[in-house]
């Protein structure tokens, strides 16, 4: 019996590629069928939001709807549908799941491990195109690209922003705040020592890499990089440690005048501390790209303040991006059909 492989995509993970990428490594006969969401073009839900889906969050899709579309498939590969444990009940066939994610937040891996599912992820999948992005945005502040847009864009020409008092600063005579050394961070940290940034980095959690400490990148307390850094950059993972780490209390230890890049999770932010922070002038700006609440509402001060950038949560898409989850989840899946073990495991 040919086995049957199910992809939820969407406009950004499109399903085509998804199958392409599949079709060209596997080597046995397989049954595919395909289903393209609405995302990013309609927003993405939550699941403490909606009943039945408790612990799910970002994901996009109907439940009803996603277990009629996969059936009796015995492999499901998505970026955003729900997998909850009633969904699961209703599909016995299921074996494997392939999120193009880093990681499974649109799944309950509970129900996955009671009901023998393995779940594997992508992770990495992005960490090249939010840490050029994280860059490009350091650089649209420091060099005042945006504000010069801006005035350009109201008829304005800022010729007083060459006056040495007004004008901005190169990259190589700053100190960068690096906060989290994960995938995005590393790259980061790379790309940050090419423009010859002074460089510091708060992870508790790891070490640097030997590279990085030759070139005399520094591994401080977040006290210690606060009040150093003229740039902030976050890219950690949200936890309970990490949420709201940036609040009033951090926010004041910062250095006056300083910048706060945040291309990795709203939660991590308090953006009430954030808008008295900048609009004090303590701080001199903000990149902000992600938010705790997603679309922004219309009327956030935020949006008022002239010193802030806003981005509405693009830094992982990129081209490369949907064709390196791919080839990822489709490893994944050749793995899976040849009864070997999966490269990254979620449980």
């Amino acid at each position: 019996m040919m086995r049957e492989i199910a992809i939820i995509g969407d406009n950004f993970m499109l399903p085509e590629v998804f199958r392409e990428k599949i079709e060209a490594v596997v080597e046995t006969p397989v049954a595919i069928r395909t289903m393209r969401q609405a995302w990013p073009d309609e927003p993405m839900e939550h699941g403490y939001a909606v009943a039945g889906l408790d612990g799910l969050k970002e994901y996009f899709g109907k439940p009803d709807e996603i277990v009629e579309f996969i059936g009796a498939a015995e492999i499901l590969v998505t970026q955003l549908a729900p997998l909850s444990a009633g969904m699961m009940q209703r599909m016995p066939g299921l074996k494997l799941v392939a999120v193009s994610r880093g990681g499974p937040v649109n799944i309950d891996m509970a129900a996955a491990v009671a009901n023998g599912i393995t779940v594997v992820n992508t992770p990495g999948r992005n960490a090249t195109a939010v840490a050029e992005f994280a860059l490009g945005a350091i650089l649209a502040e420091t060099r005042l690209i945006r504000v010069g847009h801006e005035a350009l864009r109201a008829g304005e020409w800022r010729g007083d922003l060459y006056r040495a008092d007004r004008t901005g600063r190169e990259l190589n005579e700053m100190t960068v705040g690096v906060i989290g050394y994960g995938n995005i961070g590393t790259k980061v940290v790379k790309l940050l020592r090419a423009f010859g940034s002074k460089v510091l980095v708060c992870d508790p959690y790891v070490q640097l890499s030997a590279d990085d400490h030759a070139a005399g990148v520094e591994h401080v307390s977040l006290d210690d990089l606060l009040s150093r850094a003229d740039v902030v950059t976050l890219h950690p993972r949200v936890t309970s440690e990490t949420r709201n780490m940036i609040n009033a209390e951090t926010l004041l230890r910062m250095k006056p005048g300083a910048l706060l890049v945040n291309t990795a999770r709203g939660p991590l932010v308090d953006y009430d501390a954030l808008y008295a922070a900048l609009a004090s002038g303590h701080l001199g700006g903000a990149m902000l790209e992600t938010f705790s609440v997603e679309p922004v509402p219309a009327d956030w001060p935020l949006l008022q303040l002239p010193n802030v950038t806003l981005t509405p949560h693009i830094a992982g898409a990129s081209v490369r991006t949907v064709t390196f989850a791919a080839e990822q989840a489709a490893e994944e899946v050749r793995r899976y059909l040849k009864g070997e073990p999966p490269v990254n495991p979620c449980a």
